[in-house]
């Protein structure tokens, strides 16, 4: 399980550079929702990350990134979601706090499931502001990766 984990998370991190380098590019011709979608994602995977790893995050689920700070903030995340996948039970019950102080707990094998589909659903909104910006979308589908 843990290897599949791996080959998720270096899919995901892979097109969140690939989107990365996209947005940079017709920064200007995009609307504003295509980067807050971006920043969207990496604070959520921030987010995650720090909720298994019992910390503070340092970003809100919503806040803007700027988007020269997103590719870091994209593999600062990738890594730390490789490291926990290599020191954590995929099992462990974490408990923790939504952003509205709700109180839930979930397995880290659910929570890093999430991690995945939550970002796939998004960058498919993001491929959508794309074209309805009159720019050709990334294909991001997991199986043109695996190809």
């Amino acid at each position: 399980m843990v290897a599949f984990f791996k080959e998720l998370f270096e899919y995901s991190n892979h097109y969140n550079q690939k989107l990365y380098s996209a947005l940079l590019e017709h920064e200007r011709k995009l609307p504003e929702k295509s980067i807050k979608l971006y920043s969207h994602i990496l604070n959520a995977h921030h987010i995650w990350n720090h909720r298994i790893e019992l910390k503070k995050p340092l970003y809100g689920v919503w806040d803007l990134q700027p988007l020269e700070n997103c590719k870091d903030l994209d593999n600062d995340n990738y890594q730390n979601t490789l490291r926990i996948l290599g020191q954590y039970d995929l099992n462990q019950i974490v408990q923790y706090t939504t952003s509205k102080g709700e109180p839930f707990e979930n397995s880290i094998r659910d929570l890093l499931f999430h991690v995945i589909n939550h970002s796939t659903h998004h960058r498919a909104q993001i491929a959508t502001e794309f074209k309805q910006a009159g720019i050709e979308p990334l294909v991001t589908d997991y199986i043109y990766y695996k190809r």
